[in-house]
């Protein structure tokens, strides 16, 4: 099995810098571009089908790649929902730093513990939901970023907007084979 997860476009508040973790904030002008420019990167490999997380930038980027790549649809799951930043939803880095100098404690963060083991539960129920095909899973920033991390056994800087990571399901486990788009070195 297959699966390329995509982090869904740009929303304003990702242009500001600001936390929007499980706020619902939609797709703005620029997001909806990135989730085109995904179909024209997706072109030349075949799909059966597209997932994503419900928050409403993740469904929209999985309807604008499911249209232009004419895929189902598929559901959405709550597992794959972004890393909830508590009360520091809404806020920059440099808000969120000001208020709560130790970052890792503020009020409501969902541990990375928390989103990892999400991510692989998620991973591991879609893989149960459509064994043996080519998927596409449109999620998060971070939640990307932490389960490739886990499943890879490195850490990954960034997850670029509307890039695609992909991965493998193996009869060893998950195998990290692209990340923003880029093969991973040292991967057989």
């Amino acid at each position: 099995m297959t699966v390329s997860l995509i982090r869904h476009g740009q929303t304003d508040w990702n242009a500001a810098g600001r936390m929007q973790g499980s706020s619902d904030i939609p797709l703005n002008d620029v997001g909806r571009q990135q989730a085109r420019d995904a179909v024209e990167l997706l072109r030349g490999s075949e799909w059966d089908v597209i997932v994503s997380s419900p928050l409403q930038r993740a469904r929209e980027t999985a309807q604008i790649i499911a249209d232009g790549r004419g895929l189902e649809l598929g559901r959405s799951y709550d597992l794959l929902i972004e890393r909830n930043y508590g009360e520091g939803e809404g806020l920059t880095k440099a808000e969120i730093d000001q208020r709560w100098p130790d970052v890792r404690g503020y009020p409501g963060l969902e541990t990375l513990d928390s989103v990892v083991k999400r991510g692989i539960e998620a991973l591991d129920q879609v893989s149960a939901d459509y064994a043996d095909k080519k998927v596409i899973v449109v999620c998060h920033g971070t939640i990307i970023r932490y389960t490739l991390s886990e499943l890879a056994g490195r850490d990954f800087d960034h997850i670029v907007n509307g890039s695609i990571s992909t991965i493998e399901r193996l009869t060893s486990g998950w195998a990290v084979r692209t990340v923003n788009g880029e093969p991973l070195s040292g991967v057989d």
